[in-house]
């Protein structure tokens, strides 16, 4: 089975993270959540980066806010594909914690999503392991036909609306 990462710089991060574990299940992916702090829990971090393809880790979603350095931490210690979920915060409304992840060192890319795209952090790692796991990718499919008949239901609703003005 898929297994996934996510963690979190911070359990206030939890509401946006939420998201993307559920995403993931969605999928069918096995998901292992954690809150480990790059700056304050910084030998937990590198632990788990240095283990996580041994425990069957197969992609990491951090989630952080401000500094945001979880990502590339983790990026630093794993060759495992690693996405970074940049936060909201109240100084920079989440532009900070999104320069901090994406603006990466040459040699540690971080994949990034918008601030508090928890969902699209999880399809991302869905994509990812849809490469490997014929299942996972089927879903996906199946998950983008479902938005494409909503947005054509939509657009013929819209339509016969228009027509009565």
């Amino acid at each position: 089975m898929a297994k996934a990462a996510v963690i979190m710089g911070s359990k206030s991060d939890l509401g946006v993270v939420k998201a993307a574990v559920t995403a993931l299940k969605d999928f069918g992916v096995e998901v292992e959540v954690r809150v480990i702090s790059a700056h304050r829990t910084p030998d937990e971090a590198h632990d788990f980066a240095r283990c996580a393809a041994k425990n069957g880790i197969e992609v990491i979603i951090c989630a952080a806010g401000k500094a945001a350095h979880l990502g590339g931490v983790i990026a630093a210690y794993t060759t495992l594909p690693v996405i970074g979920l940049p936060i909201k915060t109240d100084m920079m409304g989440g532009l900070d914690s999104l320069l901090s992840i994406v603006q990466m060192p040459s040699g540690i890319p971080v994949a990034t999503v918008g601030v508090n795209g928890g969902e699209n952090a999880g399809i991302l790692a869905a994509q990812i392991l849809g490469i490997k796991y014929p299942e996972i990718a089927e879903k996906l499919k199946e998950y983008k036909q479902k938005m494409k008949d909503k947005i054509n239901a939509d657009d013929a609703a819209v339509q016969k609306e228009a027509a009565e003005f």
